[in-house]
């Protein structure tokens, strides 16, 4: 395969995601089904027509943190904090925590019951399908109401972050003692500690640095930080949501030091650059990771009742929790919150991030793309319908 074949893949995958985006505000579709949908098509062609293809395996988990981090960053800067956010900032952290509980609770129990496997290998096998993307959730509620669209970026963000906290707690500790506890307590500390310190040295940055290139400085300091931090089972994606928001909010500051120390005369325009280049590089890095992803996956594997059976009672499992939380405790916006709790980016992330001799047989890679595709599906009827019920309202509004 040459250079200009190559470059000529690359720029149509790229052309063909930002169509994918046009059809998905038009039809509440998500791009990133489409893009595993291109993804499964090219392996399928690839396999008729016996090219000879890299192992791209090796390089789907650094993509995917990379888009992570900027997918989270994206959404941050979009989050104006007022008093009057509170209410809506606790209710979608405590979604977050109960159903993120309820559900690995609910999915282990179903891998104990396929695999009879001890307790504790199929509580870590459950934790990556128990988190709400934020990498799909986020992008697929651009266009519905800003009330809804704030409580899904924060769930979604704190879900990512509580899913990965658990995630390394469950991996590090297979027998948990009291000591466990604490070691996770100062890894919070250290995290918020290391997001305050962050947030002010970025934001510091922004304003001395004079070279025409900073925004991409800016995003490689955050996201190396944000790689030590990992590197430490620290959940540094904490660092990632602290400053977006902080540097979306810095202006709020009245401290008359602060003001005169950080706040400088070009920090909107400069938050406007930054917010665009984060979103256009998450774009880029979003469309290569779901078509890799659809291209890994071997389609035939998917012929096994078991596997669409078993994935098929995850998927109630976890809708059926999503919509009886927010039915009992969150009555407004049932519609069309319920519908949103895809799995995806991060479930792959953290599913890839299993140690061997943890992994289950029976809960593949198949089983994984059953519950990451179902989902996305799900989500894109549910947003659809809910679309076509508001539309009618809207022009009875305007009758």
């Amino acid at each position: 395969m040459t250079t200009y074949t190559v470059l000529i893949i690359l720029s149509a995958l790229v052309i063909f995601s930002y169509l994918f985006d046009l059809v998905a505000s038009k039809t509440k579709l998500p791009s990133v089904l489409l893009l595993l949908v291109l993804g499964i098509g090219l392996r399928l062609l690839v396999d008729e027509l016996q090219i000879h293809t890299f192992n791209f395996l090796q390089i789907l988990p650094t993509l995917g943190t990379v888009g992570l981090i900027l997918i989270v960053f994206e959404g941050s800067l979009e989050l104006k904090y007022a008093k009057d956010k509170n209410k809506i900032i606790k209710g979608a952290f405590l979604s977050a925590l109960i159903i993120l509980i309820l559900t690995v609770g609910v999915i282990t129990f179903i891998i104990h019951q396929i695999t009879h496997q001890e307790l504790y290998i199929c509580f870590v096998n459950a934790i990556p399908f128990s988190v709400i993307s934020s990498a799909i959730a986020i992008p697929s509620v651009a266009s519905i109401n800003k009330h809804s669209k704030e409580f899904i970026i924060y769930e979604s963000s704190f879900s990512d972050i509580l899913g990965i906290i658990v995630f390394n707690f469950a991996v590090s500790n297979r027998n948990i003692t009291v000591g466990s506890f604490g070691q996770l307590a100062i890894n919070t500390l250290l995290i918020l500690l290391l997001s305050v310190i962050a947030c002010i040295t970025l934001l510091y940055l922004m304003g001395r640095l004079k070279h025409h290139i900073k925004f991409f400085l800016i995003i490689s300091i955050l996201i190396m930080v944000y790689a030590i931090g990992q590197s430490f089972h620290l959940s540094a994606l904490v660092l990632i949501l602290s400053f977006g928001l902080f540097l979306n909010n810095a202006d709020t500051i009245k401290h008359v030091w602060f003001r005169t120390t950080f706040i400088y005369k070009n920090l909107s325009n400069d938050l406007t650059q930054l917010h665009q280049l984060s979103a256009e590089t998450a774009f880029i890095i979003r469309t290569f990771f779901f078509v890799i992803f659809g291209f890994t996956m071997n389609i035939n594997q998917l012929n096994n009742f078991n596997i669409i059976a078993n994935g098929l009672i995850v998927l109630g499992c976890i809708y059926l929790i999503r919509f009886a939380y927010l039915y009992f405790f969150r009555k407004e916006n049932l519609l069309p919150e319920g519908f949103v709790v895809p799995r995806g980016l991060i479930s792959i992330l953290l599913y890839y991030n299993l140690p061997q001799h943890l992994k289950l047989v029976e809960i593949g890679t198949p089983f994984l793309f059953m519950v990451v595709l179902g989902s996305s599906l799900v989500m894109s009827v549910g947003l659809m319908f809910t679309r076509k019920k508001e539309v009618p309202e809207t022009k009875d509004a305007n009758s």
